[in-house]
C-alpha cells in the first residue's frame, strides 16, 4: 500500500496539491564559472518572479574521467576539441562561492538550492543549511547518493530523465526506505533542447497515480507550450533552465530561458493557475450578473383569454428570465389562466389556478 503525500514544504514553500506552482529557475552552470554573474542569475531570477534558483554542485575530478567523452547535446553547444572534463571543470565554482550564493538568495528573499553530484557536495550543502535537494536524472538511480541525501532529513525533487516506470519507483523506494517522505517528483526529458513529441506530459498523472508523490514538470522544451500545458494538466512545480543570455558559450544556454522569456513564463504559469479553478462547477459571480439577461423564460406567445387552459403552443420561450423558468414548461401545460395575458408578457405561478 503506498503512502501517499499530496503536498511538501520547501523553504516554508507549500509544493503540491492546491498550492501555487513552484517556479524554480535553473541556473545550473549558466553562470560559465564566474560568480559575479551567478549572483546576478539570483536577482534577475527574483525579478522575473521565480521562487527558487538552483545551481550545480560538483567537483570535475570526482564526476567524469580525464577521458569521458560528451553528451551529443555537448557536443553540438560547445568546443568539439575538449573532453567533457575539460568543459566542467571551466564550469565549475570553488567551495566558497556556494556559501556566497546561499547568502545572496538568502538577501533576495529567493530560495536557493544546488543539485549535488556526489557525498562530499552534500556535505557542503548541509552546512549551508540548503532547504531541500534536487537530484538530477542522470544520478537518480544512483542509491549510494540518493539515501545520503534522504539521510539530512530535508525535501528531495527527483528528476526521471532517461527513466523507466521501474527505475522511478525504486528511486522513490529508496528515499522512504532511507527515511525521506518529502519527495517530488518531476517528469523530464533529458536532452537540450528536447522536442515536444518527447514530453509525454501525460506521464504526470501516470507518475503521481504510481508513485503518490506531488509530481512536477522539468522542461527542456523550446517555447513555453510544454510549461503551460504541464501547469494544466497539474504539474505542482516547473523547472527550467535559465540564462541571462542565449548567446554566451556553454552546453545549456541555448536550452534556456533568457529573462524575457522566463518573465513570461511565471506570468503564463500565474495565468493558467486562475483560469484552471478547481473541480467544482458553479456560476461565478460574473454568470449570475448575466443569468436574467442571457436565459430566458416563458411568456405568451400569443394574447391569451382569461380562463384558457393552456397549451404547448401557448407558450413561448424568450429573454430575460422573468416568469417561469423554461424548466417548469409541463407544469404549466393543462392549467388554467386566472387572467388574460398579452402577447410576449411573462407567464408566472399568480396567473395560472
Amino acid at each position: 500500500m503506498i503512502d501517499r503525500r499530496d503536498t511538501v514544504f520547501i523553504d516554508g514553500a507549500e509544493v503540491g496539491k492546491g498550492a501555487p506552482v513552484w517556479i524554480i529557475a535553473e541556473a545550473g552552470v549558466n553562470h560559465n564559472g564566474d560568480l559575479g554573474r551567478a549572483l546576478e542569475l539570483i536577482h534577475v531570477a527574483k525579478e522575473c518572479g521565480a521562487d527558487c534558483v538552483k545551481f550545480q554542485t560538483y567537483r570535475t575530478e570526482n564526476l567524469v574521467t580525464a577521458a569521458s567523452p560528451k553528451a551529443q547535446y555537448q557536443l553540438e553547444t560547445t568546443l568539439r576539441g575538449e573532453s567533457q572534463f575539460e568543459m566542467l571543470k571551466k564550469l565549475e565554482l570553488d567551495v566558497g562561492a556556494f556559501a556566497r550564493l546561499a547568502e545572496e538568495c538568502r538577501k533576495a528573499d529567493i530560495t536557493f538550492l544546488s543539485t549535488p553530484y556526489g557525498v562530499e557536495d552534500i556535505d557542503l550543502l548541509e552546512s549551508l543549511d540548503t532547504p531541500a535537494y534536487k537530484i538530477a536524472s542522470a544520478l537518480s538511480v544512483e542509491p549510494l547518493l540518493l539515501e545520503r541525501t534522504a539521510a539530512t532529513g530535508k525535501p528531495v525533487l527527483l528528476s526521471t530523465g532517461m527513466c523507466t516506470l521501474e527505475e522511478c519507483r525504486a528511486g522513490v523506494d529508496t528515499l522512504r526506505n532511507a527515511g525521506c517522505d518529502d519527495i517530488v517528483a518531476l517528469q523530464c526529458t533529458t536532452d537540450y533542447p528536447s522536442r515536444l513529441e518527447d514530453a509525454n506530459l501525460r506521464a504526470i498523472a501516470g507518475l503521481r497515480e504510481t508513485l503518490g508523490v506531488p509530481v512536477g514538470y522539468s522542461d527542456h522544451t523550446q517555447g513555453l507550450t510544454a510549461t503551460i500545458a504541464a501547469v494544466a494538466l497539474g504539474a505542482c512545480t516547473i523547472e527550467r533552465h535559465f540564462t541571462l543570455d542565449r548567446s554566451l558559450p556553454g552546453p545549456d544556454h541555448s536550452a534556456s530561458s533568457d529573462p524575457v522569456e522566463m518573465r513570461e513564463l511565471v506570468g503564463k504559469v500565474r495565468d493558467v493557475e486562475r483560469a484552471l479553478g478547481s473541480t467544482l462547477k458553479s456560476p461565478t459571480e460574473r454568470e449570475l450578473l448575466n443569468k436574467t439577461q442571457m436565459r430566458r423564460g416563458i411568456v405568451a406567445a400569443c394574447s391569451l383569454p382569461e380562463n384558457r387552459t393552456l397549451e404547448l403552443n401557448d407558450l413561448a420561450f424568450k429573454r430575460p428570465l422573468a416568469g417561469v423558468s423554461p424548466d417548469r414548461f409541463k407544469d404549466l401545460i393543462g392549467r388554467r389562466l386566472k387572467r388574460a395575458i398579452e402577447q410576449d408578457k411573462p407567464i408566472t405561478w399568480d396567473d395560472v389556478a
